[in-house]
């Protein structure tokens, strides 16, 4: 598929356990990742899925950096820059979203003065002109998603890690958002994309990696893959044709 000189990320037997409190002095502990390995290559969209609590959101964070893996490797070609599009994604409260912006910015390796050149177009996009000054604390949630979003799509990292940040705002500004993500998926950065939308993943990646019980369960092709998650999860499977992801705006992911 691609040559072992293109890989920029690469995970072997990576694992991660949570603390998580029971009660007072009681702790008990929770294997999020347990056997997951797989590369990332230079350009690529791989999608990622599985049921809810199979790991997803955990990978990103390590993948961003965010957590450490308590087991297996995580190599990273030196240099890149990562960054995390999550809707639960979070800023600092105290500092406005002008404040957030730069920091983020900043986080990923900018110069402060090339930040402040694009923060125009990036209030814009989130459509926060009025408020970008305002305290994050005072933001929604929605509105919170749609600077995350705006900051992501401009700031231009290496690697992009998106999870399941497509629905945020409304109808007018999620179409918006469609159109600027597949646009940014295909100008040649790096992007891992989780989602419970198979239609999307389908349309967007040509590789899937399917997490189950925290492990790697099936990685290949996104047709292949998708199909046998779906039948795992009983889905009724139709056939794959042209135009098949026009049902993601219904939430239709039956194939």
């Amino acid at each position: 598929m691609n040559s072992t000189n293109s890989i920029i990320i690469t995970l072997k037997n990576v694992g991660c356990r949570y603390r998580v409190k029971q009660g007072f002095f009681r702790f008990k502990n929770y294997d999020a990742l347990k056997d997951v390995s797989f590369s990332l290559y230079q350009g690529e969209v791989l999608g990622v899925i599985g049921r809810n609590g199979a790991g997803k959101s955990t990978l990103l964070r390590l993948l961003r950096g965010i957590i450490l893996p308590d087991r297996g490797v995580i190599w990273k070609k030196p240099g890149i820059s990562i960054s995390l599009l999550s809707i639960a994604a979070g800023f600092y409260p105290e500092l406005s979203g002008k404040e957030n912006v730069i920091l983020t910015g900043m986080l990923m390796g900018m110069g402060k003065k090339k930040i402040l050149e694009r923060l125009e177009e990036i209030t814009a996009f989130a459509e926060l002109e009025a408020f970008i000054h305002d305290p994050v604390k005072t933001y929604s949630s929605g509105m919170r998603a749609r600077l995350g979003f705006a900051i992501a799509l401009e700031l231009s990292p290496d690697v992009l890690l998106v999870d399941e940040a497509l629905g945020v705002g409304d109808d007018a500004f999620k179409k918006k958002a469609v159109a600027a993500m597949e646009k940014k998926f295909f100008s040649g950065i790096s992007v891992v994309f989780v989602s419970h939308n198979m239609p999307t993943v389908y349309k967007l990646c040509k590789r899937v990696l399917w997490l189950e019980d925290g492990k790697t369960k099936m990685e290949g092709p996104a047709k292949k893959v998708i199909r046998a998650y779906l039948e795992r999860l009983g889905v009724h499977r139709r056939r794959l044709k042209k135009g098949e992801s026009r049902r993601s705006a219904r939430g239709d992911t039956s194939f």
